[in-house]
């Protein structure tokens, strides 16, 4: 059976239930690990036919977590990943559009294949109090997410990817 690695930052919860919602339609198709950003490690990335990575927007850019995960595993697997596949969820304020552009130039660097557009979930918070709160991702968003994974997995399981 194939692997998928969705690899997961968030601070209020959203990006974990993404992350959480891809890995539930994922299953069955593949195997799904599901690491927090913080633990997953190179070993993880070589042992996974295919990845998943979840996390906010911050700032206009990665979160500082899921940007850390990165530059710790980056060179340890660099020219080991090439050509597998992956896709993205980002989880936004307003836009998105710059963390899932400096994700897909890291993904560039490890020549992964990009299989979907990048997910962008807005959850329009916009004052200081409404981006530090805990957050509840509507069904409608949820339902793309299981059906992101559940095609990342599907891809993997039919060697489509």
């Amino acid at each position: 059976m194939k692997r998928l690695l969705i690899v997961w930052h968030s601070r209020t919860g959203a990006s974990r239930a993404l992350a959480e919602a891809a890995a539930a339609g994922a299953a069955g198709e593949a195997e799904v690990v599901v690491r927090r950003a913080a633990e997953a490690t190179a070993e993880d990335l070589l042992a996974a036919d295919g990845f998943l990575f979840a996390c906010p927007e911050n700032l206009a850019a990665l979160s500082g977590e899921m940007k850390e995960f990165f530059d710790r595993t980056y060179y340890a697997v660099l020219d080991r990943l090439n050509g597998r596949p992956y896709a993205c969820v980002i989880a936004a304020g307003s836009d998105g559009e710059n963390a899932a552009r400096q994700l897909a130039r890291i993904a560039v660097g490890w020549r992964l294949k990009p299989v979907a557009e990048p997910l962008i979930v807005c959850t329009h918070a916009q004052t200081p109090e409404a981006i530090a709160a805990e957050k509840v991702i509507g069904e409608a968003d949820l339902a793309v997410a299981r059906d992101l994974g559940a095609a990342l997995a599907a891809g993997l399981a039919m060697g489509v990817f």
